[in-house]
């Protein structure tokens, strides 16, 4: 039997595993994904806000100033342009990146899941041993109603029914609320006086 481990060494245990799946996940990344998380967190970050901004301010400024040569005069049309060809190569590499990151939460709530499924089952398998000890050793249990209740079995179809549920009565609860409200919309204002 393995000998009892402290908080300490177990947390140690836990993190070393959490930075293993880490490492995992990053060498499994294609090289597109890599460039794209590069450039995800580059153009999320305050640097970039502030080179950029001093580039816009320091490129307005010249093309106001200038004595000879406006390069780009007021309304900054070639700015305008070079601003959307960035936006346009920027937008899609950030989604490559926010869907590579998706698909990861995805996973790890789906582990999380499995190991809260687990737990629960656990928990449940201890209380009965654990009433079955009391009961052996002749330890009185109190009286308390349903104390049962715990030991039994999540019944997780259920409950995943009855969350679909509420879901949808609530979806259907804020579409009559928004048909009354374009409903309102729809009458002519000398209705309404």
């Amino acid at each position: 039997m393995e000998p009892m481990r402290s908080i300490d060494e177990l947390t140690q245990r836990n993190v070393e595993i959490i930075a293993e799946m880490e490492k995992a996940e990053a060498n499994i990344r294609s090289r597109g994904e890599r460039i794209a998380d590069q450039i995800a967190t580059w153009v999320g970050s305050w640097t970039f806000i502030v080179a950029q901004s001093f580039i816009l301010v320091l490129w307005i400024i010249l093309n106001l100033i200038a004595w000879t040569n406006h390069w780009d005069p007021y309304p900054f049309i070639l700015l305008n342009l070079a601003l959307s060809f960035q936006s346009a190569y920027a937008a899609p590499i950030l989604m490559i990146s926010q869907n590579r990151q998706a698909k990861l939460n995805e996973r790890r709530n789906h582990l999380d899941l499995q190991i809260n499924m687990l737990a629960e089952q656990e928990t449940t398998e201890i209380l009965r041993l654990l009433r079955l000890l009391c009961e052996h050793s002749g330890l009185r249990l109190t009286e308390i109603d349903g104390r049962r209740g715990l030991e039994q079995e999540t019944r997780h179809a259920e409950i995943v029914k009855q969350i679909q549920g509420e879901i949808e009565a609530h979806t259907e609860g804020a579409t009559d609320v928004l048909e009354g409200v374009s409903e309102d919309d729809a009458e002519p204002l000398s209705s309404r006086v």
